[in-house]
């Protein structure tokens, strides 16, 4: 069962969080029971491919809720890429999470989501409509992920200035049950209306649901990852412990590796890496959470994101309360999470400089989400004694494939990323894209009055 954050809701099973996507407090689904995995199991994933990894971790959030066989069925054709983990130097990797159809680690979880919504709404023979905001990947994975599905229909708001063209145009060229607006707004400004129009009564005839990671149902296939990456790498000795890097802006990624750690993931450090919009570093240090409004335009765009919606999970899990605005009711273990997590701030001038070095000295090409990663991880390294550095197993979390952002690239390479096979010919497929003006009325009107 999955309880609201805002503790006002009644929990609900796993089928109801997911086709629900925000509780009706407005709060945020977590499971009420972290379920456990035993080490020696975790070590046993070694030798397994990532669907079977896969097959084994969510199925214990999934239960009762489905059958086994329809799970693995589900997660083999939802993982059909290659997910390379690139030794860079010493015992620090990079983990590519940039070989799915729209070259970004969302498809992770869009993928897996997508194809359990349509398994369960075929069963009652019931539509949804997906509202979804993006600051870049979300809206592209989640627009393929459910692209033609019979019972879903799908609307994406996106921040008109602040997508690169290529994540823009792989929302904007699909059409049939994908509708893309473009907004002069913030992405926080973006998810602000779809979470209202969640809460909005005179909308309810509409059977709304979210793919944002403010619905649990994308974070259960992004704790996957966390597990495959340390099943793979470590030294064969089980009680070895871990650190990620993970560049953060909605900070769903993050609780997908915290969640796998509170299953049961040795892991020794979370280094969580934002760009200027700091307000989760300065939380951290402090214990005093202060929202950037509006939040800052940072080359790493995806991670433009003043109010990131899964620190009231973070938040929760560590036994405090904070509600879906920010305001902290009840203060979390503040000495337990500095304890296990790390965080630091990038400016756009060192990722810049961290893409240069990192492809002079290591042949390492990151964009800027996984260059704020690797910056953080390097800097989280120099903050500990040198033997413990050289030592540890680090893993680092590319985000999003280079060629997504070739502006950047050619500007500090002066090479251009080869296209991964999703990108190949976007450039000059036609665009279907509504402007609309940045207000919820204008939104609402728009809910109201398309046909879906």
């Amino acid at each position: 069962m999955f309880y609201s954050t805002n503790l006002k809701a009644e929990p609900v099973s796993f089928k109801l969080a997911l086709l629900k996507g925000q509780a009706p407090d407005r709060g945020l689904y977590m499971p009420m029971e972290i379920p456990k995995i035993p080490l020696e199991e975790i070590c046993g994933f070694a030798g397994k491919p990532y669907y079977e990894i896969a097959f084994e971790v969510t199925k214990r959030f999934l239960s009762g809720e489905i059958g086994e066989q329809e799970l693995f069925d589900i997660v083999k054709d939802a993982y059909d890429y290659d997910v390379p983990l690139e030794h860079v130097f010493e015992r620090k990797y990079v983990m590519r999470l940039d070989q799915g159809p729209t070259a970004s680690f969302k498809d992770f979880a869009a993928r897996m989501m997508g194809r359990l919504m349509q398994y369960y709404l075929k069963q009652e023979n019931r539509k949804l409509l997906i509202l979804t905001a993006t600051s870049g990947d979300t809206g592209s994975a989640v627009a393929n992920a459910f692209y033609g599905l019979d019972n879903i229909e799908i609307v994406v708001l996106f921040p008109r200035n602040e997508v690169t063209p290529r994540q823009r145009k792989q929302m904007t060229t699909l059409g049939k049950n994908v509708r893309i607006l473009a907004l002069d707004a913030k992405f926080d400004d973006c998810q602000a209306l779809v979470k209202q129009a969640f809460s909005d009564p005179d909308l309810e005839s509409l059977s709304l649901s979210s793919a944002n990671s403010i619905n649990i149902g994308r974070l259960v296939p992004q704790t996957v990852y966390y597990f495959y990456a340390f099943a793979k790498l470590h030294d064969g000795n089980c009680n070895e412990e871990v650190i990620f890097s993970v560049p953060s802006g909605n900070f769903g990624d993050m609780m997908g590796g915290v969640l796998a750690m509170k299953m049961g993931l040795p892991v020794k450090k979370f280094v969580i890496a934002t760009n200027k919009n700091d307000e989760f570093p300065n939380y951290l240090s402090s214990g005093i959470y202060d929202k950037i409004e509006p939040s800052k335009n940072c080359i790493s765009s995806a991670m433009n994101v003043g109010h990131p919606s899964n620190l009231t999970r973070l938040v929760s899990l560590f036994g405090g309360m904070m509600d879906e605005k920010g305001i902290i009711h009840t203060a979390a273990n503040m000495e337990e999470m500095q304890n296990q997590i790390w965080a630091v701030s990038i400016s756009d001038d060192k990722t810049r400089q961290t893409i240069a070095d990192a492809y002079k000295k290591y042949n390492l090409l990151l964009e800027p989400h996984g260059a704020v990663g690797w910056a953080g991880l390097m800097d989280y390294l120099k903050s500990i004694p040198e033997a413990e550095a050289e030592n540890s197993l680090c893993i680092s979390l590319e985000t999003a494939h280079p060629a997504k952002f070739p502006e950047e690239i050619e500007k500090i390479l002066h090479i251009d990323p080869v296209l991964p096979p999703s990108l190949e010919g976007i450039d000059h497929l036609k665009e279907h894209v509504t402007d609309l003006e940045s207000s919820y009325e204008a939104f609402k009107e728009y809910l109201l009055t398309s046909k879906f």
